[in-house]
């Protein structure tokens, strides 16, 4: 077969193997130059940003080969889209809203409201962050549930971090008797505190009589915890608390109704 053998309109067949050429050439460049990235800036940034700032400049160099792959066929996109009429105008939507998810993720990337592995709550999505790409991040919900969020929502969202501190407040409203001594109560919960080494002196605990109810005098109790061990120690102090209570004979309230009755 003649190298400038015509297959379709001005594409000849030494203009298809140049082309291919120059796809596989660039595929091969963006492989090394996305390894070279990440070989040099391991040291300089986070896992996070530089993930994001690879997939960035891989994306970016896809797009320019494909450009150039397209070009290189003889196949121009202004006209594809003119051609392509409402086609062109969905396409155009389309990237318009890969632009803004690009742009969001660049954002995000140097913002840095969240990293890889922590607990947020993006506009009502809540669960662990399992990835963050160029287009969107992805949650893994408490049920164990993924959800894509597009990067422009989650960058235009209130975004919610529950472990960006080092510490979290928890706090409980515990309703003991009225014949009870609340000022004895609150020295019992105190002293189980102190006893526990994962409720930080500083910021000390709260504790105090919250609100008079209709059965109970409610004591709230504020805790500061390291992020790591607070869950922990809210779903099992309070037990505690119970138990040490009772202990010293103070008992958790009930709801109780008194009944007068007249006589006739």
């Amino acid at each position: 077969m003649n190298l400038h053998t015509v297959i379709y309109g001005k594409l000849t067949v030494i203009n298809l193997i140049y082309a291919v050429a120059v796809l596989i050439f660039g595929l091969i460049v963006t492989r090394l130059i996305t390894a070279y990235l990440r070989r040099n800036l391991k040291t300089k940034l986070n896992k996070d940003k530089l993930d994001i700032t690879v997939k960035i400049v891989y994306y970016l160099l896809i797009t320019i080969i494909i450009t150039w792959f397209l070009s290189t066929l003889g196949i121009k996109l202004s006209g594809l889209i003119v051609a392509g009429g409402f086609l062109g105008i969905i396409i155009g939507f389309a990237s318009q809203s890969i632009v803004g998810n690009l742009v969001s993720g660049f954002f995000l990337s140097i913002e840095r409201p969240m990293k890889i592995g922590n607990a947020v709550n993006i506009d009502g999505s809540i669960g662990i962050v399992e990835d963050i790409n160029i287009i969107s991040t992805k949650l893994r919900t408490w049920d164990g549930l993924d959800i894509r969020i597009p990067n422009e929502k989650v960058f235009t969202s209130s975004i919610i971090n529950y472990v960006s501190n080092i510490a979290r407040r928890f706090e409980y409203s515990i309703g003991i008797r009225y014949s009870d001594d609340a000022g004895r109560a609150i020295d019992v919960i105190r002293e189980l505190l102190l006893e526990e080494p994962f409720v930080l002196k500083n910021p000390a605990p709260l504790i105090f009589v919250e609100k008079l109810d209709d059965s109970s005098v409610n004591i709230s109790v504020k805790i500061w915890a390291p992020i790591t061990e607070w869950y922990g120690l809210y779903m099992r102090l309070l037990w505690q608390i119970k138990i040490e209570l009772e202990k010293s004979d103070i008992q958790i309230a009930y709801p109780q109704i008194v009944v007068h009755a007249e006589k006739q």
